[in-house]
Parts: C-alpha cells; sequence; structure tokens
C-alpha cells in the first residue's frame, strides 16, 4: 500500500495489524480518484473509519488542504497518526478516535465544511452509510460535496438519497464504488 500521486507520490503506507480493518488497495484507489477527479485545488476533506489512513492521506497529496480522520479503534489511530508522519502531512490533517456520528457532531461545532467525504465503514454496518445524509442535515458538506463509499457487492445502496445522487459506481472484485454528489435536500434544486 502506497501513496499512489501526488507531492507525496510512492511513499509506503503501513496498514492496520490484525484483521479488523480492509485497506483500500492502491488499484481502487487509483481508480477512485481518477472518477472524482484526479487532482484537487483546496477544500477540507472527512475521512471516517479512516483505518490506515489511505483514502484521505492520498487526497492530501493530491491537493485538499486538511482532512479530518475519524476512527474508534486505538491501532487505526496509531497508524494514521504513524502515516501522516511518515508522509509528512502530519500538519494538515486532524486525527479522532472517536465513533463517526459523534465525530460528525463534533466537527459541526467546529463549523467544519466538508467538500469531499470517504466512507469506508465495517461492511457490516451497512446502516453507517447513512452518515452521508447526516453529514449535509448538519450542515457540514459544500454545495459541490462528493462521497465516496466503498461497499460490498451485496450491499445495494441507494441511487437517491435524502441529499445525494449516485453518478458512478464500478465494481472491483468483491468491492463496489459508489461516488455520490450532494443535490440538496429531495425537491429542492441548486442552480
Amino acid at each position: 500500500m502506497r501513496v499512489v500521486a501526488g507531492s507525496v507520490k510512492g511513499i509506503p503506507l503501513k496498514a492496520v495489524p490484525g484483521t479488523t480493518t480492509r485497506p483500500t488497495t492502491d488499484k481502487v484507489k487509483e481508480s477512485i480518484f481518477n472518477m472524482i477527479g484526479p487532482f484537487f485545488d483546496g477544500g477540507i476533506a472527512l475521512d471516517l473509519f479512516a483505518g490506515s489512513g489511505g483514502l484521505g492521506i492520498e487526497a492530501l497529496s493530491r491537493g485538499i488542504d486538511r482532512v479530518t480522520f475519524t476512527d474508534k479503534d486505538r491501532k487505526a489511530i496509531e497508524t494514521i497518526n504513524a502515516n501522516l508522519e511518515k508522509t509528512r502531512l502530519a500538519e494538515r490533517a486532524d486525527v479522532f478516535k472517536a465513533d463517526a456520528e459523534r465525530a460528525l457532531k463534533a466537527m459541526q461545532k467546529n463549523g467544519l465544511q466538508a467538500r469531499l467525504l470517504f466512507l469506508d465503514p465495517p461492511y457490516h454496518m451497512e446502516k453507517a452509510y447513512g452518515l452521508m445524509d447526516k453529514a449535509a442535515e448538519l450542515g457540514l458538506v459544500t454545495e459541490d460535496a462528493i462521497v465516496v463509499c466503498e461497499h460490498d457487492r451485496d450491499v445495494e445502496l441507494n441511487d437517491r438519497t435524502r441529499f445525494f445522487e449516485r453518478f458512478k459506481k464500478e465494481l472491483y472484485g468483491n468491492t463496489i464504488i459508489s461516488i455520490y454528489r450532494f443535490q440538496g435536500e429531495e425537491g429542492e434544486k441548486f442552480e
């Protein structure tokens, strides 16, 4: 596992020890960024269920200004911090050991608005994909926000949620990547 592109391209990343997390492969990571736009001109990203932090670190390497990483697993938090130190990106990151829903509420108090949200929960936590709407409800996403969901091929996500619409869906082995774009609340239209 390594950083695929950008300012810290090629730096290897540590995986979380044990079997509690499932790192996104370099091939899938590269595909994700090809789908959402390979590089960014700033903005904030949220990496919920961050695991090793690979997706958020990739976003930082590709031009996102700042990433907030959350995971409730102590080993994951240690791994994220180690990977941020190794890539020298720690000053552009906030790392929280917290349940994802609680982390969103804390972020609301800080007035944070994300342009990019990564949702890669353990596959058995299907309800966690509802956190994209929770983030929008709390005012944590910009009007051009994109959500990247990584899920098992047996998990079927809706094409339209309360605030988001899926515009891409790709299958990689047993993993599906679904990409959503903020559309405003159902029935509300943005120009």
